[in-house]
């Protein structure tokens, strides 16, 4: 009687020295080395001590940053670039890379963003640059399971941890900013909401900054830039200080009794179809614009409000009438109301982003110190721009579309054969994995990077 099998039966041997696994990360330490991201960091982190670290800090925090975004989540996943020295060089052990992020103080991690910043200004250049500007804000709680993280406290959910405010471009996906902080800090914090909407325009590339600096005329703006946010986003300080940018806000809008008498207010033939994505009509939602002022917001700001049945086990608020839930956007945008809404309804996109942001390491915060864990978020960060860059520059199709996830099993993580040949070492790919020519046709256009 033969029994079924899961798998195919083989014999075990060891003794090849030429397999090597893990070959897609090598091209993101490609890019961030073609981009001039691991020069930007050795410039970034001075030398301390009488000598010279054996290990090139920036190298090393590149090092880190590539680890993160092929699935590391601690230091010490550090091992499976430093096992494979003929991919990945030299890596420092994980005792030297706990010193040099215990280095990184808040002059040395200005000097990181900044060097990210150049970075993505060569990577724009090659092809990565978006056709708009749009800026998802968002909080998100970071769990600890330790007391003995500086400033992680209790946050409103009953947890404990750090609550980071961050940024991103929704177009490609880079995380452009995040600010660490503790667990209960207010997600409604204009001020804080404002500090990462100031460090992400510093990211961009200086024809898309021009503009949007404090007090900078509306005159000198080259690229509109567009700031999204939901309710927690509905702060004076928060959108006067966009305003004073040039910039274009869409956030949600807060219960109150002006919005709910104007969505009382507004007539039955008042009500147009909303759309979905794709441009076909959404079922059972219309939206309408509200004829409303509100106090001590920006001249010019629009309500717009979409009206659908509630998904079940929605709970409806205070302004929810006859039965069918009612959504706020408030905008100083011009444009179609349909268009306009349907754009807010895109920012729902962030928690995607930051759930990804959280598979290349966010979720863990394996320091004490809490500038350590600080530097630690922004090598998260910077992973995360290396998955966008690569997909936007280097990739084509499902695979520039695909999650982290996806990309790693597909491309990341393929094993290939090491070959010596002429004081040369070529990678080959096997011939039977469905990415091979994807992976392959990635290093080519690693051409398009020049710094």
């Amino acid at each position: 009687m033969n029994a079924s099998r899961a798998v195919q039966r083989v014999r075990v041997t060891v003794g090849d020295r030429h397999t090597a696994s893990m070959v897609g990360a090598h091209l993101l330490g490609e890019i961030a080395d073609r981009t001039g991201l691991s020069c930007g960091y050795s410039t970034a982190v001075p030398w301390t001590g009488e000598r010279a670290p054996g290990q090139d800090r920036g190298r090393l925090f590149a090092q880190v940053a590539v680890m993160l975004a092929a699935g590391g989540r601690s230091v010490a996943d550090m091992a499976a670039l430093r096992d494979q020295p003929e991919l990945f060089g030299d890596v420092a052990s994980d005792a030297t890379i706990w010193r040099a992020v215990h280095q990184v103080d808040d002059a040395v991690l200005d000097a990181l963003r900044a060097a990210r910043a150049k970075a993505r200004e060569a990577a724009w250049a090659a092809g990565g640059a978006p056709e708009e500007v749009v800026l998802d804000v968002d909080a998100s709680l970071v769990e600890i399971h330790s007391e003995n993280k500086q400033r992680a406290s209790s946050h409103y959910k009953g947890g404990f941890g750090f609550h980071p405010m961050l940024c991103f471009l929704d177009a490609t996906g880079e995380a452009l900013a995040g600010h660490l902080r503790p667990g209960n800090a207010a997600a409604n914090s204009g001020a804080d909401q404002l500090a990462v909407v100031d460090a992400a325009i510093a990211q961009l590339p200086h024809a898309w900054q021009a503009g949007h600096h404090p007090d900078d005329g509306a005159d000198t703006v080259e690229h509109p830039v567009l700031v999204r946010a939901d309710t927690a986003g509905a702060v004076r300080g928060f959108i006067d200080g966009l305003v004073a940018r040039n910039c274009e806000f869409s956030v949600g809008g807060r219960v109150c009794a002006s919005l709910d008498a104007a969505i009382s207010a507004v007539a039955p033939d008042a009500w147009v179809a909303a759309r979905d994505a794709n441009g076909t009509p959404r079922r059972g939602a219309q939206v309408a614009e509200l004829d409303v002022t509100l106090d001590h917001w920006p001249s010019g700001t629009r309500a717009i409000c979409r009206r659908e049945k509630p998904h079940p086990g929605a709970q409806l608020r205070l302004w929810d009438h006859d039965g069918l839930r009612h959504q706020v956007v408030l905008t100083n945008s011009q444009g179609d109301l349909v268009d306009l809404e349907l754009r807010h309804r895109r920012h729902a996109e962030v928690e995607n982003c930051i759930r990804n942001l959280k598979d290349c390491g966010l979720e863990r915060m394996p320091f004490t110190a809490f500038t350590a864990n600080a530097a630690w978020m922004e090598l998260v960060l910077t992973a995360a721009d290396l998955l966008a860059w690569c997909q936007r520059i280097c990739l084509a199709g499902e695979l520039a579309r695909a999650e982290p996830r996806t990309l790693r099993y597909r491309l990341l993580h393929t094993a290939g054969r090491l070959v010596h040949r002429s004081r040369q070492v070529l990678l080959r790919l096997p011939e039977h994995w469905p990415w091979a020519n994807e992976l392959a046709h990635a290093y080519q256009r690693l051409g398009l990077l020049t710094i």
